[in-house]
C-alpha cells in the first residue's frame, strides 16, 4: 500500500471519526482487524457469521413468570447520527411511558467498550431512558417477555435466545437489497422466515413481508419532533436565490446519490442561477460537476434552519423512505422524490412532487417546483398539512397495542 492510498484512508477514518465519534471509529477498525484474527493474517470468510449460527441460548429463568410488560430489544452499536437507532430509542422511550421496563441488549461487532459506556453514549448522542443496558448474548442476558429484533443480523441472536415467550421484529427496512445479490442478501431474506411478528416502518413494509413470506405484521407510521421542525420562511430567499438541498449520502446506496448528482447536473445546466445544498455526509472528495454548497452531516438542532433557508429537497430513495420527506414537510419545504411502492405508502401527488425514477423526469419535477411559485406553494401547504396530522405518541399506542394482543393471544411458535 502506497503513502498516498495510506494518506487517503488516513483522511477518510478521521472524517468518520468527527461524523460518528472516536469510539465508534475504533470499534470500527477493531471489527475489521477480527475479520482476520489478527492484524496481518488472512481475511476469514465465516468469522463473521459464526456468531449469528451458535447454538441457541437458554437463561436460567421460569419464563412463565416474566412480567408481560417486559421487552428486550436487540441492536446493533449505537452509531452517533443514526436515524435508526433513534426511531428504535424514540418507541422504547414512549413505551416506558407506558410503563413497559425495556432492556437493551447491544450485540454483533464492534462491541461497545462497556454497558456503562454504551448507556452514555445512547445519553449524549439521542437522550437519557430508564432501560438496562446489557452487551452480547450470554448467561447474564434477562429474560424477558418479549425478545424485539431490531435487523438482520440481530434477528439471529433472537432466534438463538430462548427465554422468552414472544419473538418480534421491528423492521425499519427491506435489508436484502442493502446487499449485491450473494450471502448477506440470502442470510437477511431468511430472517423473515423465523416466525417472528412484525412491526413495520409503514405499510409497504407490511404488506410485502405478509404476503411474500407469510409474517404476521403491524405497520407503524412515520411522525417528526414538533419541539424541532417547523416553518421558517422567514430564512427564504435572504440573499434572493433559490435553493434546492439534495439529502446526499453516498455510502447508503439505497438513497441514489450518484442518480441525484446526475438530476442536479442537468437542472444546473438548464438553470445555472440555481443554488444547490448537499448535506447528509461529508462530499469534498468527490468531484461534482456543478457548484453547491458541502454542509455533511449537520447537527439535528441545526437542521430546521437549514430546512428553512431551502425551496425544495430531493430525497431519493431505492428502498423504504427514511423519516427525512416528513421533517422537510414540517419545515414547510416542497418535497421532490422518486415514484415507487416503497416511498408512496406515505408519499402522494398532493404532499409531494413524484417523477419518475429517471435524470430527465426528475430534473423537470424540480424544474417545476422551483419555477412555479403557485405549485410550490401548493405543496408546501398540503405537506405541512399532511405532517401536522401524523403523531409519534400515536404510533407508539399502535406498538403497545400490538404487543398488548400478542400478551392475550396464545405465544406463537418460532424458530
Amino acid at each position: 500500500m502506497n503513502a498516498n492510498v495510506l494518506a487517503r484512508k488516513a483522511r477518510q477514518a478521521l472524517r468518520f471519526g468527527k461524523q460518528n465519534g472516536w469510539r465508534t471509529l475504533g470499534r470500527t477498525i477493531s471489527s475489521r482487524f477480527l475479520q482476520s484474527g489478527n492484524l496481518f493474517g488472512k481475511i476469514s470468510a465465516t468469522r463473521q457469521y459464526d456468531e449469528l449460527l451458535d447454538a441457541a441460548i437458554d437463561v436460567s429463568a421460569n419464563v412463565q413468570q416474566m412480567p408481560s410488560k417486559s421487552i428486550n430489544w436487540f441492536i446493533p452499536a449505537v452509531g452517533k447520527g443514526s436515524g435508526g437507532h433513534l426511531n428504535i430509542l424514540r418507541f422504547i422511550k414512549y413505551l416506558e411511558d407506558k410503563g413497559y421496563e425495556n432492556r437493551i441488549i447491544i450485540v454483533g461487532e464492534p462491541k461497545p467498550t462497556s454497558a456503562v459506556s454504551a448507556k452514555k453514549e445512547i445519553e449524549q448522542w439521542f437522550f437519557p431512558l430508564k432501560a438496562s443496558v446489557y452487551v452480547g448474548l450470554n448467561a447474564d442476558t434477562p429474560a424477558a417477555y418479549f425478545a424485539m429484533a431490531t435487523s438482520w443480523r440481530t434477528a439471529y441472536y433472537v432466534r438463538r435466545f430462548q427465554a422468552c415467550k414472544e419473538k418480534c421484529y421491528f423492521v425499519q427496512d427491506f435489508e436484502p437489497w442493502f446487499y449485491p445479490a450473494g450471502t448477506d442478501a440470502i442470510l437477511a431474506e431468511n430472517t423473515y422466515r423465523f416466525g417472528f411478528f412484525a412491526f413495520t416502518a409503514g405499510s409497504w413494509l407490511a404488506k410485502k413481508l405478509n404476503q411474500d413470506y407469510g409474517m404476521r405484521t403491524r405497520a407503524l407510521g412515520f411522525s417528526y419532533d414538533r419541539s424541532l421542525y417547523h416553518p421558517m420562511p422567514e430564512l427564504r430567499g435572504q440573499d434572493k436565490f433559490r435553493r434546492v438541498m439534495f439529502y446526499a449520502r453516498p455510502p447508503t446506496a439505497r438513497r441514489a446519490f450518484e442518480l441525484g448528482i446526475l438530476v442536479l447536473r442537468e437542472v444546473w445546466r438548464l438553470m445555472p442561477e440555481m443554488r444547490v445544498v448537499l448535506a447528509g455526509w461529508d462530499v469534498k472528495d468527490y468531484d461534482i460537476p456543478f457548484p453547491c454548497e458541502h454542509l455533511g452531516l449537520v447537527e439535528i438542532n441545526q437542521l430546521p434552519q437549514l430546512y428553512g433557508r431551502c425551496d425544495a429537497a430531493l430525497v431519493l430513495s431505492c428502498s423504504n423512505l427514511s423519516l427525512l420527506p416528513l421533517e422537510l414537510m414540517a419545515c414547510g419545504v416542497p418535497v421532490i422524490s422518486n415514484r415507487a411502492p416503497y416511498t408512496q405508502w406515505l408519499l402522494n401527488e398532493e404532499n409531494s412532487m413524484l417523477a419518475e425514477p429517471n435524470i430527465e423526469s426528475l430534473a423537470q419535477a424540480v424544474l417545476q417546483v422551483i419555477n412555479s411559485p403557485i405549485l410550490a406553494d401548493r405543496l408546501r401547504a398540503a405537506g405541512l398539512a399532511f405532517a401536522s396530522q401524523t403523531s409519534w405518541e400515536r404510533e407508539a399506542g399502535v406498538l403497545a397495542d400490538g404487543l398488548s394482543q400478542l400478551i392475550v393471544e396464545e405465544p406463537h411458535k418460532n424458530l
